[in-house]
């Protein structure tokens, strides 16, 4: 990816340009000492003054008022505020008016910031003091005041914090007083720039030290620049918080959001004062000290899955190279190239009014239908169809261009949506919420209505990233998810009256992916790459889980390493420098997937013989009970020596019933309320007594006894044999109350159970047709 810029040969401006804000994504006015507002056209290439400004006026910083995202949808924006070096700022029309000048602090108005709904204005001076004004330019708070120059304000991604700089040090407040005020000292110099992106909800911050540096917002630092050789005097995040420009003197950065840089571009622009990037996130426009303004497009960003690998050349054209036979195509289009996504043997592609679809079998008849909003901030694709995200909702349409569905919920804000927060599976879209962050959205991809009874998802804690599994039925769809405390959490995302499980995976996990032919989910942890042959583990037998792992060392990708993709068997990996880490794992779990989901078990059992492998063994023992095979179950439990669950498997074989074995099944998994109901609805009463004497679940046992009315002394001849071999005394009530005057006798009790298992092993060889119960793992 670089930079292509774009310079005129004689400069516009007569002084310095300070600022520069986009109109629209072809649309740019810029301000300069010489008290000229002048308007660029990028698609004619002209410019043409809006406005001389009084001398007295010199312009220090520029910001459209925010198009609404509310109903009113407009495509571009009305009115700006100026700040200026006399305390004022100006309400300025698009036409040059001046609605309102505003006397807002002692010496120049160095930074005014809308926030991002547009109802309020932030303003910094020299005279230190942050200021919080309405939509309509009156005062509504002083938030802050201090001795030092206010060089830069931020609005944090939910409008309720503001950051700005004080000398070396970086403040963010919060607008509720009261509220802890985070501080930290950022830089050995004083701080000129600062950024805050909505989407990432990351900190940029750029210094008199010639560094630039990226933050949380907790203030953590995350990356730090080489020294340049002058000072960092501005810094600005792409819309989608993917990359970052930093502009210095003679010197346009491009820099990938962890910090890395994508490309140095050295143009003769004096100091680059102000940078802004265009609505769409192709290009931006910089302020320079020369009276120049420079434009720099991004181009030549890759995108690559399995033997293609397309390449966006131009701004209007794509080169795809099939890499190997060495075959390229190009792709041409109307207008220029915004958001492109390549996977499942699809290219999706979104100029700024049309989306292109394209199938790697055939380059040359694209698939082509108009968007209904503007600009596409994020696409997603699953195998049979893909998400598209922009300012007005979420869409979601067939490879075959056929709109399928548009999922909303309330307060639902798409500005603000990525990889990380939206995930998107063949039957489900999942969604995770910004106003709680607890909580997961479900949503049916095919009506885009809430998944199940519309229950949402929500968890104890903060929710970072999500991942829904690509392959297998919709019923056993999971969710992965990664929260604050960085666990990584499975459930599955049915949601019908019984409250779903979250079982915990792994810790301290920094990036996940599931593959896309088969559900192996691998993840970063610690110092560790870790693969989870099958997730599904920890819901039938968790004892194995360790065994159903790959792990190796991953000191190798650096700190801060991202999972790109997982392919296939190869996993891509990106370290914090920027280059990227291919891995490839064992292809035979996902064959072993394969013969287990089309029940090929006497495949399965081959292939792990043939493999000779602890790792496979205990994925198709787990894979054989979630499906109740028994007999495959037994042969791979013995093959990784668990021999009490071969045991346990053995006497499940010599029930006589099919709804006891299917009990005593559920709780080889440990579904010990389900193997009871299983139990009481074929009218098995002493055995659903049973399991819970087995289980020492006494209080549970005598409850079952008292409601059926049968047994009540066979609980307590089993109850007192318990105390006895404990030598301890009966203290519970409930117990004591029906032991008394109760004579407890061994052979009737014994008489009784023989009976009942003489009964039941009737009522299956007269093989009346038992109730399928339906039942979840």
């Amino acid at each position: 990816m670089r930079l292509k810029i774009s310079l005129l040969k004689e400069p516009k401006h007569q002084e310095l340009v300070s600022c520069v804000g986009w109109n629209t994504a072809e649309e740019l006015y810029s301000c300069s000492d010489d008290h000229q507002i002048v308007k660029w056209n990028l698609l004619t290439s002209e410019t043409s003054q809006i406005v001389k400004l009084p001398d007295d006026i010199y312009p220090i910083d520029l910001h459209w008022f925010p198009k609404s995202l509310g109903i009113k949808k407009q495509t571009q924006a009305e009115s700006f505020v100026l700040t200026s070096s006399d305390g004022r700022f100006h309400l300025i029309s698009k036409l040059g008016r001046v609605e309102k000048s505003v006397e807002a602090h002692c010496g120049a108005v160095l930074a005014g910031r809308w926030n991002y709904e547009g109802t309020a204005l932030v303003t910094v001076g020299e005279d230190g003091q942050i200021k919080i004004w309405s939509k309509t330019g009156m005062l509504r708070s002083t938030l802050a005041q201090q001795g030092t120059p206010v060089y830069s304000v931020a609005w944090g991604p939910d409008s309720e914090k503001v950051l700005y700089t004080a000398g070396k040090q970086l403040i963010i407040k919060p607008l509720q007083p009261n509220a802890k005020v985070l501080q930290w000292k950022a830089h050995d110099g004083i701080i000129l720039k600062v950024d805050w992106n909505s989407v990432n909800d990351l900190i940029l911050s750029a210094g008199e030290d010639c560094k630039y540096k990226v933050w949380d917002s907790y203030g953590r630092p995350l990356y730090s620049s080489q020294p340049h050789e002058h000072p960092i005097t501005s810094v600005a995040w792409a819309p989608d918080g993917e990359l970052f420009a930093v502009g210095s003197f003679h010197t346009l950065r491009l820099c990938d959001k962890t910090g890395w840089s994508y490309a140095l571009e050295k143009p003769n622009t004096g100091s680059i004062f102000n940078i802004t990037w265009s609505i769409d996130g192709t290009q931006i426009a910089g302020a320079c000290g020369n009276g120049h303004v420079v434009f720099a497009h991004v181009v030549e960003q890759r995108w690559e899955w399995k033997d293609f690998q397309v390449t966006l050349t131009k701004r209007r054209t794509m080169q795809v190279r099939n890499v190997l036979n060495d075959a390229v195509d190009l792709l041409e289009f109307r207008d220029r190239v915004i958001k492109a996504s390549l996977n499942y043997a699809h290219l999706v592609v979104s100029t700024s009014l049309q989306c292109y679809v394209f199938s790697t079998k055939n380059w040359n008849t694209p698939l082509i239908f108009d968007l209904k909003e503007g600009t596409v901030s994020l696409i997603l694709q699953a195998e049979r169809h893909f998400l598209l995200v922009d300012g007005g909702g979420i869409y979601l349409y067939s490879y075959e261009g056929r709109f399928l569905s548009s999922p909303k919920f309330p307060g639902m804000r798409t500005d603000i949506l990525n990889a990380q927060t939206v995930s998107l599976s063949n039957d489900t879209i999942a969604i995770k919420d910004k106003a709680d962050e607890k909580v997961i959205f479900l949503f049916e991809a095919s009506t885009g209505k809430p998944l199940g009874d519309g229950k949402l998802l929500s968890h104890k804690n903060e929710i970072l990233e999500i991942a829904l599994d690509q392959k297998g039925l919709i019923n056993d769809r999971k969710i992965a998810f990664i929260d604050k405390n960085r666990d990584l959490c499975i459930t599955s995302v049915k949601r019908f009256g019984k409250e779903e499980q979250i079982i915990k995976l792994g810790t301290m996990v920094h990036t996940l992916a599931w593959s896309d032919t088969c559900n192996i989910l691998c993840g970063l942890q610690d110092t560790r790459f870790t693969v989870w042959y099958y997730p599904n583990t920890v819901y039938v037998d968790r004892d194995i889980l360790p065994k159903t792992l790959y792990e190796r060392d991953a000191s190798e990708f650096s700190k801060n390493p991202h999972i790109v993709s997982f392919v296939g068997n190869q996993v891509t990996i990106r370290r914090a420098d920027g280059s990227l880490i291919h891995i490839s794992i064992s292809p035979y779990p996902a064959i072993l997937h394969e013969y287990v989901s089309s029940s090929k078990w006497e495949d399965a059992v081959r292939l792990c013989r043939f493999v000779k492998e602890q790792t496979m063994w205990a994925c198709l023992a787990a894979m054989a009970v979630a499906n109740r095979d028994m007999t495959t179950a037994e042969i791979a439990y013995a093959a990784i020596g668990e021999i009490d669950k071969v045991q346990y498997i053995n006497s499940i074989k010599n029930l006589p019933s099919k709804e006891s074995k299917m009990a005593h099944i559920l709780m080889f998994s440990g579904n010990i309320q389900e193997a009871e109901m299983v139990l009481l609805q074929a009218g098995l009463v002493y055995q659903a007594i049973q399991i819970n004497i087995n289980l020492y679940n006494w209080e549970r046992a005598l409850e079952l006894a008292v409601k059926y009315k049968t047994h009540v002394d066979t609980v307590l001849a089993y109850r007192q044999k318990f105390l006895e071999t404990f030598g301890k005394q009966e203290t519970n009530k409930r117990y004591l109350q029906y032991a008394e005057g109760l004579e407890i006798d061994w052979e009737k009790i014994k008489a009784k159970i023989e009976m009942e298992i003489t009964k039941e092993q009737e009522r299956s060889s007269s093989s009346q047709p038992s109730k399928n119960i339906g039942l979840k793992h």
